[in-house]
Parts: structure tokens; sequence; C-alpha cells
């Protein structure tokens, strides 16, 4: 026979009805796969804006071909470009069906300038000035959302951002 009153053994068995519901939110809930590769953009008050699930561009060729011929992307996912080492970028949207906005990011991990609503399909050379390391592409109208701006900064969650060439 336990000594506990019927009160206590109530509370402890809602203590573990909650301890269950919160492990199976942190399972379930959308943009918490703990494998999935994510970048979070703060601002410089350290308020997140946004995270985005990322698709990482790390060598030459998946930084050449990109998000070229994709008929969508999801609402929160993008393509993060990992250099090897900082320096001016410029990209294009040639054989990019899908209108995008391009967040070009320093060392620091600093947004440098943002490339709104780039024009599918278009050869013309896209660039901000600066030194980049990373390069974050999502749907077009993205930023404006999220009223994400140069200054903020990029968090990296559930991967190490290094190039592989």
């Amino acid at each position: 026979m336990s000594s506990t009153t019927p009160g206590c053994r109530l509370r402890w068995h809602a203590l573990l009805v909650l301890i269950s519901l919160l492990s199976w939110l942190a399972v379930t809930a959308p943009g918490c796969d703990s494998k999935q590769p994510a970048v979070t953009i703060v601002s410089p008050t350290g308020k997140a804006l946004a995270t985005v699930e990322v698709e990482l561009a790390r060598t030459r060729t998946q930084r050449e071909v990109g998000l070229m011929f994709r008929k969508q992307l999801g609402a929160d996912q993008g393509m993060l470009f990992v250099f090897a080492q900082p320096q001016p970028q410029a990209f294009w949207m040639h054989n990019t069906l899908i209108p995008l906005d391009m967040l070009f990011v320093g060392a620091d991990r600093r947004i440098l300038g943002i490339v709104a609503n780039a024009t599918p399909m278009s050869d013309r050379s896209l660039s901000v000035r600066g030194e980049t390391l990373y390069v974050l592409e999502v749907n077009g109208g993205f930023c404006a959302r999220h009223a994400i701006t140069a200054g903020d900064r990029f968090q990296f969650v559930n991967f190490v951002p290094t190039a592989a060439d």
C-alpha cells in the first residue's frame, strides 16, 4: 500500500502527462527537426526574425546549379551557398524559374545586403558590396515579410558552415 495521498498521486500523474506532451511537441513541432540544417535570422537587438530550413551548396558543382529548374520552394526553405573564403560574389538567375531574395552575408555572419525579388531567368549579374562568405536564397518577398535587413545576423542550427572544396 502506498503512503501517498490521492491528491499527491493526481499531481504526479498530471506532471507525467505534461512531460509526455512536451516531449511529443518537441519531436513533432514544425521546424524542430533536430537533424535538418537551418539558419535563424536575428535582428541586432537579438529578436529572432525567421528560421529557414536550408539545403547546403558547399561544392563548386552544387553552387553552380543552385536552385536552377526548381518550380517551387517551401515557404520557410532555402539554399545556403557556402564559400571557402570571403570575397565579392555575384549571382544570376539563369535557368531559375522562381523569384528569389538573395542575402549576402560576411564572415561575421552579418547580412551585408539583400537582392530582393530577383527576376527569374535573367542573366543579369546580382551582387552587393563587401566580401561575402555565405549567400542564402529564399522565395522572393521573404525578407520583406519578415522585416529582414542588412545588419541582421545569421545563427546556424544543426550544422557547421564549411565549404567542401
